[in-house]
């Protein structure tokens, strides 16, 4: 045997030692419950009921006839979408201004990133407040100052949705914000300096300079929002616990009532197979899609 090939497998030793614990944890804590939630989800067992027995894919069959399940899928790739394109626009253009030598700077930071640092559940519960129908509530104080009628931010099937979106938008922005932050920070000032001398104005070097600059911070956060969008449940639960009627239902509270709540673990066990296809489809997707956009502007 060859020394080189000697030390290199010595070398892959050691570097399987190195992971080995990762490994084994990963293993225990996500491969093997992954496996057996496929396996659960082919029975029909249920937490009160000791025994269960093998039957196929009739959770499966039954899920594509939930009404509930249809509106929870749409619910939450709305809640995605929406959520993920409404935050990056906002979180762009706030870190631009941010990035600006202005004497306020690191005190907007602050409070524009504030509200991440704080519980989900707190600032569910805190906005609820706010947006309740009843006189106390804030947001209606101030939309009567200007003459108009209450509204019923959480308790209106076609409002209750966006309302919950733009609590956790108000939430999350600013995380989203300091990394586009600390991306544009990371530009070297020397390609503005170029662009300048060859006109261009302020709005052609964020879009010629900045913009595809920011490629990695907008990739992360893109797949992020969207994962985080697509598994939302505990804003959710603070504020309406999916109601009213499924207007607010979404894969995760739906999950969670069928499988906790109404015992059906089995059931939910099916759904959770489904949500963990269409988690690694969108992130496939997107991956490939930002893959596709950093070689063309390479």
């Amino acid at each position: 045997m060859k020394p080189e090939f000697t030390k290199t497998l010595r070398n892959n030793y050691v570097y399987l030692l190195m992971i080995a614990p990762a490994l084994i944890g990963f293993s225990i804590f996500f491969i093997l419950p992954t496996l057996m939630n496929f396996g659960y989800s082919l029975t029909n067992w249920s937490v009160y009921k000791p025994n269960y027995s093998f039957i196929g894919l009739k959770n499966f069959v039954g899920l594509f006839h939930d009404v509930q399940t249809t509106a929870a899928v749409k619910n939450s790739f709305i809640y995605a979408i929406v959520m993920t394109i409404l935050q990056n626009i906002l979180a762009i253009p706030l870190a631009v201004a941010l990035s600006l030598k202005l004497k306020s700077a690191n005190l907007l930071k602050t409070v524009f990133f504030a509200p991440a640092i704080l519980s989900v559940l707190i600032v569910g519960y805190l906005w609820s407040f706010i947006m309740t129908s009843a006189d106390h509530g804030l947001l209606n104080q101030l939309v009567q100052l200007f003459g108009l009628q209450p509204i019923n931010w959480l308790g209106n099937p076609k409002l209750a949705l966006f309302s919950v979106l733009f609590t956790q938008l108000w939430q999350w922005t600013g995380w989203a914000m300091v990394i586009y932050l600390a991306n544009i920070q990371s530009i070297d000032e020397s390609l503005y300096e170029a662009a300048k001398i060859d006109g261009a104005n302020a709005r052609h070097r964020f879009f010629r300079v900045t913009l595809p600059l920011l490629y990695p911070s907008v990739s992360f956060n893109v797949l992020m929002s969207m994962i985080g969008g697509l598994k939302v449940f505990d804003i959710i639960f603070s504020m309406t616990s999916g109601g009213p009627g499924y207007a607010t239902e979404t894969i995760t509270t739906m999950l969670i009532r069928r499988g906790f709540t109404e015992g059906r673990t089995a059931y939910a066990a099916a759904f959770g197979v489904i949500f963990f296809l269409l988690v690694l489809i969108v992130s496939k997707a997107i991956t490939w899609s930002f893959n596709k956009w950093e070689e063309k502007i390479s």
